[in-house]
């Protein structure tokens, strides 16, 4: 039950959804009292809820306070609130009517929320950095052209699409010039273009590795295509076998750093797709979602300088910023280009051009590459830990994987995933089983033989949170 209501006209229930108070009848007073009537009626205002003072109530819809006061004054006489000295205007208390039908159903109780959360996927939100972030924004405001506040074109605001060229040459080694490179609203818009531009072309398959996300296989299927796995070992995803795939002309991989398992693909087998895409006019789309978080050696470069015509390269600012900005690239071959811009429509309605402004000047200042730098100071020290107190807690589990990105692949002894996975809910620790990532489609000889483990992700959780979930984790490894 809400004690109060905010200062705005759009209260929450007890719930946490707004209440909209819609004022209707022949003057404002008596659409108030109506609008007020129908929420306490339809249990939208439970009993005891507090209502905003009529001075600010006044004030956010606009009338006279004399107006909110008559209201509350009614509704008080007729029982359907109560006012107190000090206490206020409240919901009444009222006794259900004699036989009434009981409810139908009632509704579940809440699930309790996990008190350490080390799911993957999501980098450390604590470290935004606001203030610098800011100051881009002040800096972009100032200079944007009047058109960039208009609805915008789907290729995306050219100052971002410069600054994102220059970058990633430097820091991906991508060839990518401005007119390549399309925004889009992270990896899933992206893919989502990708498919229907594949589907227009006739693709029946795209090869998918047998380790990654379900929300991005359910995505390709849905879009009609086939999705047969690329099984992944300790050398990457097996790109040899991409000519033995029936129908397939393209393939999603994780080059830098395989999702889930944090394995790099392999010289041999980074040249073997390149060569498979030549020889058969087929495509790669390089996710490239947490490529610049190395922590042994220099980040190795994107596959797609090996050949800008064949693999199309996507990258986001979910992993390095926050995923909340809804800002992603591709940087397509040359023939690609008007595909996708035809199939993202006339006018950009994904991505803010406000917030295009303001990356391009977050890069273009220096600011971008300042941020990854200290992200990989902090997650290189994150994962050292989790490195250490494993081995002195947990000697025989392992962690597999190399030192880049925000996840590691803890490899349990046979037969433990499902339960230390529970164990570690009953702690408040929300960790990921590798069935999670196993493609269902998979041979079950292979999904058999592969090892127990957990992705754990070691940058998501604050400073204040580390040290407690570290301890949870580790005591219940087997």
């Amino acid at each position: 039950m809400t004690d109060s209501w905010s200062s705005s006209a759009v209260p929450p229930s007890v719930s946490g959804a707004d209440l909209h108070l819609e004022l209707t009848g022949p003057g404002l007073r008596a659409g108030l009292i109506d609008a007020l009537r129908e929420a306490i009626r339809t249990g939208r205002l439970v009993p005891g809820t507090r209502l905003p003072s009529s001075r600010s109530l006044a004030a956010d819809l606009g009338i006279a306070r004399n107006t909110v006061a008559d209201t509350y004054a009614e509704l008080v006489a007729e029982g359907w609130l109560t006012a107190r000295q000090g206490s206020g205007t409240r919901v009444a208390k009222r006794a259900e009517p004699r036989g009434a039908a009981p409810p139908i159903a009632r509704a579940r109780p809440a699930q309790r929320r996990p008190t350490y959360g080390l799911l993957p996927g999501t980098p450390t939100l604590a470290e935004f950095p606001r203030t610098e972030w800011l100051k881009a924004a002040r800096r972009a405001l100032t200079t944007a052209p009047n058109d960039a506040f208009g609805y915008g074109d789907a290729h995306g605001r050219v100052e971002l699409r410069t600054a994102l060229a220059d970058y990633l040459a430097r820091a991906r080694g991508v060839y990518a010039t401005p007119d390549r490179i399309v925004i889009c609203a992270g990896f899933h818009h992206g893919l989502t273009l990708m498919a229907q531009v594949l589907r227009a072309r006739r693709v029946p398959a795209l090869a998918v590795e047998s380790y990654g996300l379900d929300v991005y296989r359910d995505l390709l299927t849905s879009a009609g295509l086939r999705i047969p796995p690329l099984y992944v070992d300790e050398h990457g995803a097996r790109t040899d076998d991409l000519a033995g795939l029936s129908g397939v002309r393209a393939a999603l991989l994780t080059p830098a750093h395989q999702y889930p398992t944090g394995v790099a693909l392999t010289p041999q087998r980074r040249t073997a797709a390149v060569d498979w895409a030549r020889a058969t006019g087929g495509l790669i789309l390089e996710d490239d979602y947490d490529g610049e978080f190395r922590y042994d050696r220099q980040p190795v470069g994107a596959l797609q300088g090996l050949d800008p015509e064949r693999v199309v390269y996507f990258g986001t600012a979910s992993k390095s910023l926050a995923p909340a900005l809804r800002l992603g690239w591709m940087v397509l071959p040359k023939e690609l280009v008007p595909e996708i811009v035809a199939t993202k429509g006339e006018i950009d309605y994904m991505s803010s051009a406000v917030e295009q402004l303001t990356l391009a000047e977050f890069i273009a200042s220096g600011a971008y590459d300042r941020q990854v730098r200290s992200m990989r100071v902090r997650y290189r020290r994150r994962r050292d830990e989790l490195v250490a107190a494993l081995a002195q807690r947990a000697p025989g589990v392992r962690v597999t994987g190399m030192a880049a990105g925000l996840q590691a692949v803890l490899e349990l002894p046979p037969g433990t995933e499902a339960s230390v996975v529970q164990a570690a809910a009953h702690r408040g620790l929300a960790v990921a089983p590798m069935a999670d990532f196993r493609h269902e489609l998979a041979d079950p000889d292979w999904r058999s033989a592969e090892p127990d483990g957990l992705v754990v992700n070691y940058a998501a959780p604050s400073d204040s949170a580390w040290a407690g979930a570290l301890d949870a984790l580790c005591s219940v490894m087997p």
